[in-house]
Parts: C-alpha cells; sequence; structure tokens
C-alpha cells in the first residue's frame, strides 16, 4: 500500500496495491501489520456501514474525549467527496478542511484519526461507504458541526443536500468549543 500525506498532520489517504487479472482485482483494504508498519496503530473495534442515494450529506460527526474514534474510511460502491475539519485546538491547521474523492473505482481509504469531524456527500445513487472505528459509539459523546457554517466555508458541491434532522442543527464553528487538544 501507499500512504500519501496531506496538509493536515495524522490525516492520510491509503491507496491499495491491486492485483487485477482476467477475473477482476483483488486488493487487502486492510492489513494490521501494514498500517502499524505505517504508524497507524489503532485497535479497530467497531465496523460501520452505510448505504445512501445521490444528494445525501453526513456530518460533520465526531465523537468527544474519552469516546473519540479514529476511522479508516472507505467506498464499496459509488462514491463521495469526503470532508474532514481539523478540530484539534493546538493544530496549526485548526478549523481547516481537506477534501477527497473516495469511489469503489478508485479505491482509496482515508485514515481520519481523532480530533477532527467528518463527512461526506453521496455523488452517485446506492453508494455504499464503509468505515472501521476505533472506538464504540457513544451517544452521549456524539457531535458535529454545521455542515453549511460560513466560517468553514466547505464548497459541498450541492445547494440543498438531503440531511438528517440532527445535522440540520449541529452548533456553528464560531464560538465552537473544542474538547481536543
Amino acid at each position: 500500500m501507499e500512504i500519501i500525506t496531506t496538509p493536515l498532520e495524522g490525516l492520510v489517504i491509503i491507496k491499495p496495491k491491486i492485483f487485477v487479472d482476467p477475473r477482476g482485482y483483488f486488493f487487502e483494504s486492510y492489513n494490521i501489520e501494514d498500517y502499524a508498519r505505517h504508524s497507524l496503530d489503532c485497535n479497530f473495534v467497531q465496523d460501520n456501514q452505510s448505504l445512501s442515494k445521490k444528494g445525501v450529506l453526513r456530518g460533520l460527526h465526531f465523537q468527544n474525549p474519552p469516546y473519540a474514534q479514529d476511522k479508516l474510511v472507505r467506498v464499496i460502491r459509488g462514491s463521495v467527496l469526503d470532508i474532514v475539519v481539523d478540530i484539534r485546538k493546538k493544530s496549526p491547521t485548526y478549523g481547516q478542511h481537506y477534501k477527497v474523492l473516495l469511489s469503489g473505482d478508485n479505491n482509496l481509504a482515508l485514515f481520519v484519526p481523532k480530533g477532527f469531524a467528518h463527512g461526506f456527500i453521496c455523488l452517485e445513487n446506492n453508494t455504499l461507504f464503509y468505515y472501521k472505528c476505533s472506538s464504540v459509539y457513544n451517544k452521549d459523546a456524539e457531535a458535529g458541526l454545521l455542515w453549511n457554517d460560513p466560517v468553514l466555508n466547505i464548497d459541498w458541491g450541492i445547494d440543498a443536500p438531503l440531511l438528517s434532522d440532527k445535522d440540520l442543527v449541529y452548533a456553528p464553528f464560531e464560538g465552537f468549543n473544542s474538547l481536543f487538544d
């Protein structure tokens, strides 16, 4: 696998080595030893999967400490514009965001460490999104940022996404008191 660094420290794109033959392709989507060799050493304890139609926006989500999660995300089918926001107060990139296209065609994965808010917009119908988490979901630790916050100024590429009720009312970034250093 190839590790591609991003401008946000700790956030990396993982490009798997894909073996193609006349039958199709094969690749390892996760190998604990390979990840540890690249200092992506975390204990994943929960896997999640979502199915969404085009225009669905999920995010910007995170869990507060002590239930904060490292996430390893990828798309099995379809495509998303995946977006993360650095919410680590002491980070030189605090409040900055990063975008990457994840798809069933490019097979890229994104390692999202603790201290980032995460979200994505589905670009195709029947998009199957898969992620591993280093901490079990805890409803009391659940939090998020407003997807269309003017301070964050994220261009999602859509004006009227389909959102959950909770994603519509998350707090704006201005006045946000991050619990991550």
